[in-house]
């Protein structure tokens, strides 16, 4: 589990790629505090480590993973926002994010306002319905507040300290990110449905 507050802008070092998917190497910091097996966030991605050397780990990326999310986009030297899992007796600065990208959204517009730099990110219509105003959500893993909504997707804003320490200040219109909704959202739905089904049974 993670809480979507980076640890570290790591850099893509290789890529190999294939039929079956694909192995990235990253360069940080980080890879000091990382073993064989270790989860890391990639880009909100939650990966296994190996291959740790060097000031750099490999991961392995599968294909529904690469269909998933942005990293099949990923080149060689791109900035990459980096998280170790949460510790148990670690703060929850953001929220609960698994690192289970439920699909990519697209920027749509970016505008400048006071300090602050609002991202509109249109997504699928699917994912619009876990989305709130003021709640949260994990755009490339960066914990956000959902500052409004919008009819195809959402704003968010951001503060300098989160454009300096994370990719989403180099975005521009256009740009593909990786979106993780608050899974309270799913895990509510889920059992309203399941209370639903067991009403209309005892009706029936």
């Amino acid at each position: 589990m993670f809480t979507g507050l980076i640890a570290d802008l790591g850099s893509v070092v290789t890529i190999e790629r294939d039929d079956t998917g694909a192995r990235l190497r990253i360069a940080t910091r980080l890879a000091e505090q990382l073993g064989e097996g270790d989860s890391v966030a990639v880009n909100g991605v939650c990966l296994t480590a190996c291959g740790v050397r060097d000031g750099s780990f490999a991961a392995d990326a599968m294909g529904e993973t690469l269909m998933r999310s942005s990293l099949g986009e990923l080149r060689t030297g791109a900035p990459v926002n980096l998280e170790l899992p949460l510790r148990a007796e670690d703060r929850l600065g953001g929220h609960v994010v698994q690192g289970h990208v439920d699909g990519t959204g697209t920027v749509a517009s970016i505008a400048e306002d006071g300090i602050a730099r609002v991202l509109e990110i249109e997504i699928d219509q699917s994912l619009q319905r876990y989305l709130v105003e003021k709640g949260s959500v994990a755009l490339d893993g960066v914990s956000l507040t959902v500052s409004a909504l919008r009819e195809r997707g959402f704003s968010v804003s951001l503060i300098p300290e989160t454009l300096r320490r994370t990719t989403l200040g180099a975005l521009v219109e256009g740009a593909r990110v990786n979106v993780e909704v608050d899974v309270l959202a799913k895990h509510v739905e889920r059992l309203m449905a399941a209370r639903a089904d067991v009403l209309v049974t005892e009706r029936g």
